[in-house]
């Protein structure tokens, strides 16, 4: 199962791929600076990035943060609209969908919702075996896909946990 994780923003978009098996695997990440001067510019380079990560990883599932309210509420639209951005760029390849609250995602990958950028890179670092240098975006996208992957392995668990109780 190949999943992509998106941590969409107006002027970065974090992405990662991780395929799961007996254990998660690192494939890519990185971030989409979208560089263009107005609005519809940076979205349509979200867009465009998203699509071409979709083509050449061919994803089963996306795994995205979920949208929260800022202070700003501008913020919040734009965030919303980079997040449409890239998810509607996923679909040619027919992904199924999932989305994470930023507090779930940190504290699946940390072990509490209230975890600070640094701790999540690193135990993104930890859980995947990396080095080098990571983005905080691109961390933050490996969250994504981390929390997700977890998530897939202990709902089949219970799935099967339930037909064996069933039987």
């Amino acid at each position: 199962m190949r999943i992509l994780g998106l941590d969409p923003g107006s002027l970065c978009t974090g992405y990662a791929v991780v395929e799961t098996g007996p254990k998660v695997t690192y494939v890519v990440s990185g971030s989409i600076r979208a560089r263009g001067a107005s609005l519809a510019d940076r979205l349509q380079e979200i867009f465009a990035g998203v699509d071409k990560l979709a083509a050449e990883y061919q994803p089963d599932e996306v795994a995205i943060e979920r949208v929260f309210m800022h202070r700003n509420a501008d913020s919040a639209l734009k965030l919303g609209q980079a997040r449409g951005a890239a998810l509607s760029a996923t679909f040619a390849v027919r992904p199924r969908v999932f989305e994470y609250a930023p507090r779930e995602v940190k504290l699946a990958v940390v072990g509490t919702g209230a975890a600070q950028k640094e701790q999540v890179q690193l135990m993104v670092r930890r859980l995947l075996s990396l080095s080098g240098p990571l983005g905080a975006d691109a961390a933050d996208a490996l969250a994504i896909a981390l929390c997700h992957a977890h998530s897939r392995n202990l709902n089949g668990q219970l799935r099967q946990l339930a037909a064996g109780s069933a039987q």
